[in-house]
């Protein structure tokens, strides 16, 4: 299959290449750079040049392809609302490129999307139209392209973690380094769900190659690690105390990552690995923080 992928270049899309083309796939990636253009030729793919506010890009991208899976997501955190509103005109693009084929499109969202109620773990077949996570846009926009023929499926992320990046977690190393603590909020007891990074690559693959429209999947192999567990590694790699803040204090702490380090947002993955038969063998979050690189 000739696969168009966003965010071809990141953290999660050279991965997702490695995946594909190792399973005999072709890849065409989404880059706006010409270092992008190397890194995908040198990686065995072909190189599409364009950005998630240039539409045309996204819509020859997707019409050139077999299939799409939708990666490109702009981290700026402050700006996460905004940002999750040019990820539904992308999907939009992209959906209207494949509307009344069964080309497949994959597109990404969180796993907060899939909680039902505080302390549950989400789950894959739970989603809320109506909730307030400014990730929903993404979700609303895969059913409206769905309601235009396209065939459309949705990966919902965890924290995506190797030795080098982690997620969030990698900002909250970074607050960490700044401010000489690490730090977790009430007893710390809220936790975060987890994944490694090739086992959500494969995933990727199975989902696209399963070409199950309106399916959702959960790239989770650890469904909650303490918060209290992970400001514990991070202190230890940084050689700083440990410390609880209360809900009051975090916003002024962390910053942007504020809205995010309190929630408790357990996950599981229960139906994604009975449906595809996908089963992470990865390393878990807080062993790959161990081994990470604190200082250098």
């Amino acid at each position: 299959m000739r696969v168009f992928v966003t965010g071809a270049t990141g953290f999660i899309g050279t991965a997702v290449i490695r995946e594909l083309l190792g399973a005999g796939h072709q890849v065409l990636g989404l880059t706006r750079s010409d270092a992008g253009v190397e890194a995908l030729r040198a990686a065995g793919a072909q190189a599409h040049r364009g950005d998630l506010d240039d539409p045309d890009s996204l819509r020859s991208g997707a019409a050139a392809s077999e299939g799409v899976i939708h990666l490109a997501f702009n981290h700026d955190f402050s700006r996460f609302v905004e940002n999750c509103a040019l990820d539904q005109r992308a999907i939009g693009a992209l959906g209207s490129a494949l509307a009344g084929s069964d080309r497949p499109l994959l597109v990404t969202s969180g796993t907060g999307l899939g909680s039902a109620a505080p302390g549950c773990p989400a789950t894959e077949d739970h989603f809320d139209s109506h909730s307030p996570h400014p990730r929903v846009a993404s979700e609303l926009a895969a059913a409206s392209v769905a309601a235009r023929g396209v065939n459309v499926s949705v990966v919902r992320l965890p924290q995506v973690h190797d030795t080098v990046k982690q997620g969030l977690i990698a900002p909250l190393i970074a607050v960490a380094r700044e401010k000489g603590v690490s730090a977790y909020v009430g007893d710390g007891a809220n936790r975060w769900p987890a994944a490694h990074v090739l086992d959500t690559a494969r995933l990727y693959r199975l989902a696209l190659e399963r070409r199950e429209a309106g399916a959702r999947y959960h790239a989770v192999a650890e469904e909650g690690i303490p918060a209290r567990d992970i400001a514990e590694v991070i202190g230890r790699g940084l050689k700083v105390p440990v410390v609880a803040l209360s809900p009051e204090e975090a916003p002024a702490h962390f910053g942007w990552l504020g809205m995010f380090v309190g929630m408790d947002m357990p996950a599981s993955s229960a139906l994604t690995q009975e449906r595809l038969g996908w089963h992470p063998t990865g390393p878990g979050l807080i062993a790959d923080l161990e081994q990470m690189r604190y200082f250098g």
